[in-house]
């Protein structure tokens, strides 16, 4: 198991300071638990009651067959495990997984590019910066366990909602490197061409949060990423950052030594590196949560549906949890006693300090990144 470096432990989630955000789309009429065809048009349905009841819902999906996801890598928060789940408990669903390691952008894009066709995607996976980029792109829905989530963490109307997260880290190989205290340690000659972030901040929110925890560890505020811009800009000008899109495998090759990542990816390449570490800065930490979304455009709404309500399971939850992210309802299951304890024990020490981007600071953050990131690190 990786070796963290942390400061202090967090119980039932991560502690946000933050008021964080908030085809056939005429699908023929779903199936009811019977086998027949109700009133209920699956594209606009908002909730389980829209359907009947959850075996109406399920009925649907299983006579629609699909599911297509996008940008969902089997390595990343046990997302393996979770989809395999769903197609044991569905047999009857075809799961089509496209594309799984595209960034948050490209999901948008492949929606808009097949939109109207079986291959579009039904649901997404997305960084909070695309997401709130993208409403008009989502359908709004709000599972059973709705009342569970944190309101920080959902769009009021269910257009997005905040499914796992964590805390932005750096991962690097113990036996080539030393452990990086501070960030300033990553400028300095020993770090040479070894320094990579997962994505284009501009797109990917990986990428986005290693500039935001960049700027918070460099003395700035989430009002302003330019501290967190010019720190990467001095890495490429030092020589030191790697322009390698991180996968699993770039880091079992060793192509990227150095990854700034989310905390449960760093750790999940424990399994190809034993000598792989992962360190969470002290000082301010940034944390994040990606989200859940439903495309308006799904060509199979129901299974989307579906979808969503098998992710908000306590059961799903908790093989988020088991992948070291923290999942959205961990508080509500904590509360309740339906938390994995276990795992829950086995997260990881995090700062004391620790700052979420609201939604005006994610939107202005996109923004300048936007108009500023290329030339900075070019």
């Amino acid at each position: 198991m990786a070796r963290f470096t942390r400061r202090a432990r967090i119980g039932a989630g991560l502690a946000l300071v933050t008021t964080a955000a908030l085809a056939l789309t005429a699908c023929s009429g779903a199936a009811d638990a019977a086998g027949g065809e109700s009133d209920t048009d699956a594209a606009t349905a908002t909730s389980v009651e829209d359907f009947g009841s959850f075996a109406d819902l399920e009925a649907a999906a299983k006579a629609e067959g699909q599911l297509n996801v996008i940008a969902l890598p089997r390595d990343w928060a046990n997302y393996g495990e979770i989809l395999d789940l769903f197609a044991e408990k569905y047999p009857e669903i075809t799961i089509n997984e496209a594309s799984p390691d595209v960034s948050s952008a490209e999901e948008i894009q492949a929606a808009e590019t097949n939109k109207g066709l079986d291959t579009a995607p039904d649901v997404f996976d997305l960084g909070l910066t695309v997401a709130l980029q993208n409403t008009d792109s989502f359908a709004p829905y709000q599972v059973q366990t709705w009342d569970e989530i944190p309101d920080a963490l959902k769009e009021p109307t269910g257009l997005f909602v905040g499914d796992y997260g964590g805390y932005m880290s750096i991962g690097y190989d113990s036996s080539k490197y030393d452990a990086p205290t501070e960030l300033a340690d990553l400028l300095s000659a020993d770090y040479k061409g070894a320094v990579a972030i997962n994505g284009d901040p501009t797109q990917a929110g990986a990428a986005f949060a290693a500039v935001g925890l960049a700027t918070v560890q460099s003395e700035g505020t989430l009002d302003d990423f330019q501290p967190g811009i010019d720190f990467f800009s001095e890495l490429q000008t030092a020589g030191n950052m790697l322009k390698v899109d991180v996968t699993t495998a770039t880091v079992a090759s060793g192509e990227t030594p150095v990854v700034f990542d989310w905390d449960y990816l760093n750790a999940s390449h424990t399994a190809d590196n034993p000598n792989w570490e992962v360190v969470v800065l002290d000082g301010t930490g940034y944390a994040g949560y990606y989200n859940q979304a439903i495309n308006i455009d799904a060509p199979h709404p129901a299974a989307a549906r579906l979808w969503q309500e098998f992710l908000y399971s306590d059961e799903v939850q908790n093989l988020w949890l088991k992948g070291g992210a923290r999942p959205a309802r961990m508080e509500a299951m904590t509360e309740a006693g339906t938390i994995d304890a276990d795992l829950a024990a086995a997260l990881p020490e995090v700062p004391e300090e620790t700052v979420v981007p609201t939604e005006e600071q994610s939107e202005n953050a996109g923004a300048l990144l936007g108009e500023k990131w290329a030339a900075a690190v070019q």
